[in-house]
């Protein structure tokens, strides 16, 4: 069972080992999921997902975000990870740079679906320790593994 409740594909997990700005890591973390999961339109997706940051930042603090959208042109739930070696500003809660984004992405009307993986997805970023196992991953495949354990 994966620790999100939906597997991880190593294919939508995106390393950023210089630094990039939150719009950038963003876009290529949308990309990757959209290019994994069958999502014809990235560009719908990019958007949505920018629209919803401009209505709050998904930056939760303790350098994790997770941004979240609900759109007609996801037709599954689908999710990617983002890791920045050198964190990324946010625009966070806390004002701390990020380190890792988990963004799900899910059909219109799942609502129940949703609310069940948002918090699955912040249970498992608050147990101590897994950020920093997270963050010790090397390569997409390690980060999908130790995800979908």
């Amino acid at each position: 069972m994966s620790a999100f409740g939906i597997e991880v594909d190593a294919s939508s997990v995106c390393l950023f080992n210089e630094p990039v700005s939150k719009h950038e890591a963003l876009t290529q973390l949308a990309q990757a999921v959209a290019a994994a999961h069958d999502i014809d339109d990235s560009e719908t997706l990019i958007k949505a997902i920018f629209e919803r940051e401009a209505v709050m930042s998904t930056g939760i603090g303790s350098g994790v975000a997770i941004p979240h959208v609900r759109v007609d042109v996801v037709r599954m739930p689908s999710v990617g990870v983002g890791i920045s070696r050198v964190g990324i500003d946010y625009d966070t809660l806390d004002n701390e740079p990020v380190y890792i984004i988990i963004l799900f992405a899910m059909p219109s009307g799942s609502q129940k679906e949703y609310l069940g993986l948002l918090a699955q997805v912040m249970i498992t970023m608050k147990t101590p320790g897994f950020t920093k196992q997270l963050q010790a991953c090397s390569t997409p495949e390690e980060v999908a593994a130790l995800l979908n354990e």
